[in-house]
């Protein structure tokens, strides 16, 4: 249908809107000039060839013998020009010399008047139409081009689409799920390397859990020896020696403890839950200031989503906690939007330089040039925030204060299907 109504459409277009030197219509007009002079007197020739010449046409007589001279492609012509002559031949009795007949390079031709004389047209283009090129030649244009289009359509569905599909994927494979990350559909190419993609994924899982099960080994096998070098020192007579190492065992403890929690990752494995994420805000601030902290909470005082609640508890946790080591008062703020919420914990602390806004989210940095503080913690605080966040596909990042300390900006997208946020004003 598309070729039909697109070719058609524009031979019309052609034939309404240009005039179309056709090869045909020369030959019947050169035929009609060559009658007129066989049957007229050799004395009215001349007016003939007269009358002709005022209409536009570059006609002339010359003997039968000149044909031998014609030849059947010109000096110069090119393929396009060829090509036409050879798929789209004109119809009807070709004239002197054939429809492929030149004469010094050009196009010409040839009616026979009588015995000896012929009639010689120039005077049209070298590649020109045909009534069979006219009536075919814009339905096979259209089909090659309809062609190119789904070829082009085809191309890009069975190969770009199963790569962004891919690569969406890859974008949101999470390494503690050990379902198939990449559907393994499609070509064969395409099937090898969503196979060969899941194949790695299923190594690195593989990995991570060996290396976790073997850190957990490790810690847990530590804190035996530890609980008895704890007992053997509190009975130690002197007392400067045994406050220094009980305090060193007390770090140690820390130090696994926190290992510990930062290897459990069970934010990456609780179940997606409605919660009313400003209670969860209220209770963690109300938490630091029954302590002692001064930490406040601005924001709606009900907002529903969709999230992990003891993951979020936890982050918030921790950012207040990153916060009130080295501040004085600490907001906590909480903003609904239409595709999630956000999280910030404004301190006027001494601040983190900008180049290391990065690194601190990886595990064990510790910013000890900015943070004097020994006793800061262990460095993997803000990396299980920045876990939670990517848990919730959801984004973490430090920013600087106009008035000076830091804001923690946790951003949570809503992860059920359509808004389903809610929130009362305060």
């Amino acid at each position: 249908m598309v070729v039909i109504f697109g070719g058609r459409t524009l031979e019309k277009r052609v034939r309404d809107s240009y005039a179309v030197p056709n090869l045909e219509n020369a030959a019947e007009q050169v035929k009609t000039i060559a009658t007129l002079l066989s049957n007229a007197p050799a004395s009215e020739r001349n007016i003939i060839l007269e009358n002709a010449h005022r209409a536009g046409l570059d006609v002339s007589l010359a003997p039968n013998s000149v044909v031998e001279s014609f030849t059947t492609s010109p000096e110069m012509q090119g393929i396009a020009e060829k090509t036409v002559d050879f798929l789209f031949p004109p119809d009807g009795d070709p004239p002197l010399g054939g429809w492929r007949a030149f004469k010094d390079g050009r196009r010409v031709i040839a009616e026979s008047v009588d015995d000896d004389t012929m009639l010689l047209f120039f005077g049209f283009p070298d590649a020109i139409l045909t009534t069979t090129f006219l009536t075919q030649g814009f339905y096979y244009f259209t089909a090659v081009i309809t062609l190119i289009t789904f070829f082009f359509v085809f191309a890009i569905k069975t190969v770009t689409e199963p790569i962004k599909r891919i690569s969406k994927a890859a974008i949101e494979a999470d390494i503690n799920d050990g379902s198939q990350i990449f559907e393994e559909r499609g070509s064969i190419e395409i099937t090898s390397l969503a196979r060969a993609l899941n194949g790695m994924h299923n190594r690195i899982q593989t990995m991570v859990e060996a290396r976790t099960r073997m850190l957990r080994g490790i810690s847990h096998d530590v804190r035996t020896p530890l609980t008895r070098l704890r007992l053997r020192t509190e009975r130690m007579e002197d007392n400067s020696v045994r406050e220094m190492l009980l305090a060193d065992i007390d770090h140690i403890d820390k130090l696994l403890t926190e290992s510990l929690n930062y290897l459990r990752d069970d934010y990456a494995t609780e179940e997606i839950e409605r919660v009313d994420v400003a209670s969860i805000l209220q209770t963690v601030c109300s938490d630091f200031s029954d302590v002692g902290f001064k930490i406040s909470y601005a924001g709606p005082n009900k907002l529903i989503a969709h999230c992990r609640p003891t993951s979020i508890t936890r982050a918030v946790t921790n950012l207040c906690a990153n916060a009130v080591k080295f501040a004085q008062q600490v907001d906590v703020q909480l903003i609904g939007e239409a595709e999630g919420f956000t999280i910030r914990v404004i301190d006027d602390g001494p601040g983190i330089p900008d180049s290391l806004r990065e690194k601190v989210f990886e595990p064990f940095f510790k910013v000890d040039a900015a943070r004097k503080d020994s006793d800061a913690g262990f460095g993997l605080g803000l990396s299980i925030v920045a876990d939670i966040a990517r848990s919730h596909k959801g984004t973490t990042q430090l920013c600087r204060r106009e008035t000076g300390g830091l804001i923690a900006e946790l951003r949570i997208p809503n992860l059920a299907h359509g808004p389903s946020l809610s929130n009362t004003p305060i």
